[in-house]
């Protein structure tokens, strides 16, 4: 998306809630108007909307924590943190206490968003018949995405022991305005937020449209079939099923709405034709964390997140992915984020090849097109030789060269039963601590295994 189409969506945002708002100026504050009377007409679900929206870019979600969690706790010294951030070094060394701020604002503000997700699913009877699925579609996406993050990160993965009894995270599924007693809910399983995060996610796809258009732009910064069904890919591979994994990233390809960018660096853009699903960051709204902890100083980053040579070394000599980075100061940066405005890249098509590859591979079929055949696409855009058999791990090396700090490193090493380094993927201190601040206001909760 260029920035044109970038400050036109954000215009068009601010002038709609401007408008929405205009003759609002002399009411009660939102706090003290009664729920009943909140959400009264179409306008005011489409402003919640908005809102929850803004709630799944904040830097401690989709608009990089998110990312950098996941591939921090996943990390092995294939970079290092040299930031002075104590509670990202916590995160790197897999050392992290209760009551580190950049966990404990991912869940506060992952169960905000969705508590404006479920304003919207609340009055969906205030919606014309027109709009509704449309709506309540991208309320689903939204609701089912985070619990999805939530559960994976301050749960036992899938795999590990007994879903069915497994503490989860509590599931909210309807609005709160004010936190009484009767807001202190027990975590609900494993399984039971999976159950949720699935019926979330394929109601989003079968109601949202193919895209989404505001003018003359398509923006993939908002839901859509083909993101709820990326999504959707993702969550069956966690628990590994393989097949209905296969299915939904081969609904996302066959599609024809997305297509590999022609370079490697290309898929990195704003204009990239690959993504399915960005946080949008203009100059006057968001902000890209990624670049914020993985880019260089002279590309506008911190440059706390410093690739090693043990990891460029995965790389093939002529695979331009190997050489995707930048130098400053003697250290080495991912060049994937350079642009301290460019939109976050939240799931690229390159990862459904990659998933359908994979899960192909393993029940041994070739729906859509054989493995060797997805992963050599993939290898070909980065001018790496071409392989002439495949296995699983070169599947997952792939997986790994590819999606490297797009935050699925500890969702992969959990879902395949790995390691990070000697750590076992079901050790303790690779399942975030419940917030102490949670556990201090909400009796019900239970800590994770290995906290205090």
């Amino acid at each position: 998306m260029n920035t044109y189409i970038k400050h036109w969506l954000f215009a068009g945002a601010v002038s709609f809630l401007v408008t929405a708002c205009g003759n609002r100026l002399n009411v009660e504050p939102t706090q003290s108007v009664e729920q009943s009377q909140a959400l009264n007409t179409e306008q005011d679900v489409r402003i919640t909307l908005v809102g929850a929206y803004d709630g799944l870019s904040d830097v401690n979600l989709y608009g990089g924590g998110i990312q950098y969690i996941g591939d921090l706790t996943g990390d092995n010294r294939d970079v290092v943190f040299g930031g002075t951030y104590s509670t990202l070094d916590e995160i790197w060394r897999k050392t992290v206490t209760t009551s580190n701020t950049v966990t404990r604002d991912f869940w506060l503000d992952g169960y905000n968003a969705i508590n404006r997700a479920n304003n919207v699913l609340s009055a969906l009877d205030k919606v014309s018949q027109a709009n509704r699925n449309n709506i309540e579609g991208q309320a689903r996406f939204i609701r089912g995405a985070l619990y999805f993050e939530l559960v994976k990160a301050f749960a036992k993965s899938w795999n590990d022991g007994t879903p069915t009894a497994n503490p989860g995270v509590p599931l909210v599924l309807t609005p709160t305005s004010v936190v009484t007693d009767a807001d202190s809910r027990a975590r609900n399983t494993v399984a039971e937020v999976y159950t949720q995060v699935l019926d979330d996610l394929t109601k989003a796809e079968s109601l949202l449209p193919q895209t989404q258009s505001y003018g003359s732009a398509v923006s993939s910064g908002f839901a859509t079939k083909d993101a709820a069904a990326a999504i959707l890919a993702r969550v069956y591979l966690q628990q590994q099923n393989f097949a209905s994994a296969r299915d939904a990233a081969n609904r996302v390809i066959t599609s024809g709405t997305y297509s590999l960018a022609s370079t490697f660096a290309d898929a990195f853009t704003d204009a990239s034709p690959e993504t399915i699903f960005r946080i949008i960051v203009t100059d006057q709204d968001g902000t890209n964390d990624l670049n914020t902890f993985y880019a260089s100083v002279p590309n506008q980053g911190r440059g706390d997140v410093r690739v090693q040579p043990k990891f460029r070394q995965l790389y093939e000599a002529n695979d331009v992915r190997g050489s995707f980075f930048s130098t400053a100061n003697q250290n080495t940066f991912t060049s994937k984020f350079n642009d301290l405005y460019g939109d976050v890249p939240v799931v690229r098509l390159a990862e459904m090849y990659l998933t359908r590859a994979e899960t192909n591979l393993r029940l041994n079929t070739a729906v859509g097109a054989t493995p060797l055949a997805d992963i050599n696409l993939i290898r070909n855009r980065a001018k790496a030789t071409p392989l002439t058999t495949v296995d699983l791990a070169a599947i997952l090396l792939e997986r790994r060269l590819e999606l490297a700090f797009e935050g699925q490193q500890i969702a992969d090493i959990k879902r395949t039963g790995g390691t990070v380094g000697t750590t076992a993927y079901n050790a303790n201190n690779l399942v975030l601590p419940i917030p102490q601040r949670e556990i201090d206001t909400n009796k019900a909760l239970v800590q994770n295994p290995g906290y205090n």
